[in-house]
């Protein structure tokens, strides 16, 4: 199996925090974004991980010399965006017909059990039931659970099974052609190539779709809702039993990073320091401190620090 991570995102409704590092590497709960989508995937062992990059693409680069336990990994460079189908494509001269291929976008965090991809006999796409399907691409199954169509931005209801971005095909070989079609004959939808588009040919060619749950989807696009993903990955970082520091108080959950120095603080619940912050006379509650920050005499909620 191989991977492929989109992340040439450029991260607009997150500025100012990514005016210096593409979206996928803002700081949640401990790690990056990429850290988690990666270090969940690592049980299914990919004979490689392929990083479409484009916006910070020499960040991405450098990001990923400080992770060789990830194995082989390669980067391509979507330098003109066209959509996620685009994106795509530029991965498949190197991934073999007869080789499946997992695609997870970069830029959210999930719940869901990967390991049934190991014993997969066809295509799946992993879904989380919403109540307002309107705002999503949803997947119209039948009784057997197999995906009859995909339908973008239902007015009418047809599905509550939201697709999340994690596609696991089988058929890399159909794929392949049907990406080949849309791009050959400028084939777009909202001005941009589309992997829905792709999936869909490919449901018409009688490739066989199934979906798969997802226990919990957590959005990273906005900053509230970023800080709400953290509050809820910190149950997985949680290392605030282990720290101590003079005239501090500290209350799970909480991820405190290498070498930050407390004092005379109360730190917690949903907080996350970054290694090497200074931390003094401080309340922080639902907040992230990034890398190398000093904060002092500050009450803060709910709040970024980056500078």
């Amino acid at each position: 199996m191989k991977i492929v991570l989109p992340v040439a995102g450029n991260g607009l409704r997150l500025r100012p925090y990514t005016e210096n590092v593409p979206k996928c590497l803002l700081p949640v709960a401990g790690k990056t974004i990429l850290d988690w989508i990666v270090e969940d995937s690592l049980s299914l062992k990919p004979s490689e991980t392929i990083f479409i990059t484009g916006y910070k693409a020499d960040v991405v680069d450098q990001f990923l010399t400080k992770r060789p336990a990830w194995g082989a990994t390669r980067t391509v460079v979507q330098s003109n965006p066209q959509g996620l189908g685009e994106a795509i494509s530029l991965s498949l001269p190197f991934v073999n017909d007869d080789e499946p291929l997992l695609i997870i976008l970069g830029d959210t965090l999930f719940e869901a059990d990967l390991s049934i991809l190991n014993n997969a006999q066809e295509n799946i796409l992993y879904t989380f039931k919403v109540e307002d399907p309107k705002r999503f691409g949803v997947a119209v199954t039948d009784a057997n659970g197999r995906i009859e169509r995909l339908v973008e931005k239902p007015q009418e209801f047809v599905s509550d099974e939201a697709i999340v971005g994690i596609y696991y095909i089988k058929d890399v070989k159909v794929l392949k052609e049907s990406l080949k079609y849309l791009m050959d004959n400028n084939i777009r939808t909202k001005n941009e190539f589309q992997l829905t588009d792709a999936l869909e040919m490919m449901l018409e060619k009688g490739c066989k779709f199934s979906t798969a749950p997802v226990q919990k989807w957590l959005d990273c696009g906005l900053a509230e809702t970023l800080l709400e993903t953290n509050a809820h990955v910190l149950k997985r970082n949680d290392n605030s039993a282990s720290v101590s520091a003079e005239g501090c108080k500290i209350i799970a959950p909480c991820h405190i990073g290498k070498n930050v120095k407390l004092s005379n603080s109360t730190i917690g619940p949903n907080v996350a320091i970054g290694d090497g912050a200074v931390i003094e006379n401080c309340t922080l509650k639902d907040v992230v401190v990034w890398d190398g920050v000093k904060v002092s005499g500050k009450t803060l909620d709910n709040v970024i620090v980056h500078e």
